[in-house]
């Protein structure tokens, strides 16, 4: 059975980082694309990253760019989302998500629980 457990959410200031884990379970992510999704309150889920079965990586959300980073343990079956300089506007909570499409098809079929991080002084 397919469960994404993730992990590492938290409360920060503005300007600190966090390391999520999204811990993969019956489906080898040598098949499967893994993205990380974020939603805050009042607002539409929005695609954070995404890392793909041969470990290619896309970007969805340019507010991100240069500060969040996505990978991969292939031998634990875990992704990771690094974020470094966390912005109030990060707030949200993030979910991990599995598809065996490809990422820039955007279609997940399979979400984690979520993770809440909240950035703020």
């Amino acid at each position: 059975q397919l469960q994404l457990v993730e992990s590492g959410g938290g409360l920060v200031q503005p300007g600190d980082s966090l390391r999520l884990s999204c811990a993969v379970s019956g489906i080898s992510l040598d098949a499967y694309a893994i993205g990380w999704v974020r939603q805050a309150p009042g607002k539409e889920r929005e695609g954070v990253s995404c890392i793909s079965s041969i470990g290619a990586v896309t970007n969805y959300a340019d507010s991100v760019l240069g500060r969040f980073t996505i990978s991969r343990d292939i031998a634990k079956n875990t992704v990771y989302l690094q974020m470094n300089s966390l912005k109030p506007e990060d707030t949200a909570v993030y979910r991990c998500a599995a598809t065996q499409l490809t990422c820039g098809a955007y279609d997940y079929d399979y979400f984690g629980q979520g993770t809440q991080v909240t950035v703020s002084s």
